[in-house]
């Protein structure tokens, strides 16, 4: 079973290997992990609370839920960023200047996370709709 360690960790490494395929001009697997780095980030939170993390509705009701206990919205609005990131890795719509603008606010959004993360006590929508796609 994987740990709030193990998310953190896998967060931290996917982001480094963002920046190194990004340079690589590897723009669809930058995106990708990315991509991987926010959410692993949110699962990390996720698993400290025992809320379920498997699907993206799951990291979304975690994203409001962070949002709503920390005032935040930008924290939302960088998660939806990173959404997009993925969206990019299937599409290829995204030039290696956007790739890179996305990769930046991954990594602001990271450090909100990380800033947040002592001082959370969260609850997990009791009627989050997106958790069940």
């Amino acid at each position: 079973m994987a740990t709030t360690e193990f998310h953190t960790d896998t967060s931290r490494r996917f982001i480094e290997q963002a920046e190194d395929e990004l340079r690589r001009g590897d723009g669809l697997q930058a995106s990708e992990k990315a991509w991987g780095a926010a959410a692993h980030a949110v699962k990390s939170i996720a698993e400290l609370h025992d809320w379920p993390h498997e699907r993206h509705g799951h990291l979304y009701n975690a994203i409001f839920a962070i949002r709503d206990s920390t005032g935040d919205k930008e924290i939302e609005t960088l998660f939806r960023l990173a959404g997009g990131l993925h969206q990019n890795f299937y599409e290829g719509w995204y030039d290696q200047d956007a790739i890179a603008t996305g990769i930046t606010e991954v990594k602001k959004l990271i450090a909100k996370l990380d800033a947040a993360y002592p001082d959370l006590r969260l609850s997990y929508p009791e009627d989050a709709n997106a958790g069940r796609t």
